[in-house]
């Protein structure tokens, strides 16, 4: 019976069929990311403290800051090389690949090199909150802030797999580096005691080994004809990676403001420990997210190629079916909450009482987050983003003072600002399907189609 129910998974369309294959081994592969990242979580707060953790929460959410500068080039490439690739054009890939890699390189040198000269002017105690020793957090935000520079160079590898409609392999590089982080926290409960810097640096370096080996080993093996040289960098072709690159730039820059600025807002309104709090809640409901993820990840590249054939009723059905998914999820959704605080209580049983409306607030979030990620992941695919930026810019500007608007002067706290959060999102449910439909049918005009 089992046989049978997979056969019958694994019919359609070639394009489908791959996909479902990926969305399989990803599935595998994420189950255990989340097991590993959901016993991360207690056992780095058991090893630092509630508040030494909100800390390090803080630092990271002020450091994926440095992705903003990549100008969302690695968007760029996964939409040339998906369309190169589809064409039987290697030698196009090639050049994409190796241009992407040169850019980011320079940008990721100087954006390093410009951080070390603005750091002596920086006092990380006061925008993190903190009373942590000056020169422990001075250390850990060098680090941190170097390797993250090398880590989005290196891991526009993922960008390529995922092009190439392959994301169970990032998700294998992703569960890799999880689970040797695992192993690191367990040695280091048992070798040291409650170091920030150890534990920063260690997560850090980690995440930068890992998707470099990777790189080093498939660009030698099944990527080869892709490989990135000196002799492929053609400079001409970054305005073909940024017209794209650009828009996808723009809107990461605001999903990072949203990102980094709720983390700011809550330890500066609440404290560091609110922030831990906040990050659990989110962890825990962004399962719903991550899952989702895994069934759409695919889609992306999925929809560049078929609009490039032009294979408009594949994309209609895709659409529709996995719409007609998202709907269980509003179940599963449901449920989670109701059983909220009794996870909470097994999982992180040191964890203050967790308020109903943050975990009521947060499902709200996942479900509008995963209700347009179709439609996000079909108007990224196709190119068609121009009203996606205006949206981005529209909440990027008032998201900030919405969050601080509902946490602090409605005294919301961390509630307030997933609640500012969600404002922003409805926007996007507004547009979105209507131009998909419009595209699909052929009468997308004007902004529409741009």
């Amino acid at each position: 019976m089992i046989s049978n129910l997979v056969k019958k998974f694994l019919s359609g369309h070639q394009r489908s069929v791959k996909a479902k294959k990926h969305i399989l081994s990803s599935f595998l592969l994420k189950g255990v990311s989340i097991l590993i990242s959901l016993l991360l979580i207690p056992l780095s707060i058991d090893y630092l403290s509630p508040t030494k953790y909100g800390v390090w929460l803080v630092l990271m959410s002020i450091v994926s800051w440095l992705g903003f500068f990549d100008v969302g080039l690695g968007n760029g490439l996964r939409n040339k090389f998906a369309t190169a690739k589809a064409e039987g054009r290697d030698d196009l890939a090639k050049i994409y690949v190796s241009t992407t890699y040169a850019i980011v390189s320079i940008i990721g040198l100087g954006v390093f090199f410009i951080f070390l000269i603005v750091n002596h002017f920086v006092s990380w105690n006061k925008i993190l909150n903190t009373a942590i020793d000056p020169l422990e957090l001075e250390r850990l935000v060098v680090i941190v802030f170097g390797v993250f520079c090398m880590q989005f160079i290196v891991k526009l590898i993922n960008m390529i797999f995922i092009a190439d409609q392959q994301p169970a392999m990032s998700s294998a590089i992703n569960t890799l580096g999880s689970l040797i982080s695992l192993i690191v926290v367990f040695i280091l409960i048992k070798t040291t005691h409650g170091s920030l810097i150890y534990l920063g640096a260690s997560f850090s370096i980690i995440t930068l080994v890992v998707p470099l080996f990777a790189s080093l080993y498939f660009f030698n093996t099944s990527y080869k004809k892709y490989k990135p040289t000196w002799s492929s960098v053609d400079f001409s072709y970054a305005k073909d990676l940024m017209s794209i690159g650009i828009s996808f730039f723009i809107m990461q820059g605001a999903a990072l403001i949203i990102y980094m600025t709720d983390n700011i807002i809550i330890t500066q309104v609440s404290g560091p420990e609110e922030v831990t709090t906040y990050n659990v809640v989110y962890k825990y409901f962004g399962i719903i997210t991550m899952v989702f993820t895994i069934i759409t990840s695919s889609l992306w590249s999925a929809f560049t190629e078929a609009f490039a054939k032009k294979e408009m009723d594949w994309m209609r059905n895709s659409i529709r079916k996995v719409m007609l998914l998202w709907l269980g999820f509003i179940c599963i959704g449901i449920i989670m909450l109701l059983i909220s605080n009794y996870i909470y209580y097994l999982w992180v049983p040191e964890l203050p009482e967790v308020p109903f409306s943050l975990s009521l607030m947060m499902t709200i979030y996942v479900l509008l987050v995963t209700s347009i990620m179709v439609f996000g992941n079909f108007l990224s695919g196709v190119g068609k983003v121009r009203l996606s930026t205006y949206h981005s810019i529209f909440v990027g500007i008032i998201n900030i003072p919405l969050s601080i608007f509902f946490a602090k002067n409605l005294g919301m706290g961390s509630t307030g600002v997933i609640l500012a959060t969600c404002v922003g999102v409805v926007i996007s449910i507004l547009f979105q399907p209507i131009q998909c439909w419009k595209i699909i049918n052929g009468q997308a005009k004007g902004i529409w189609n741009k």
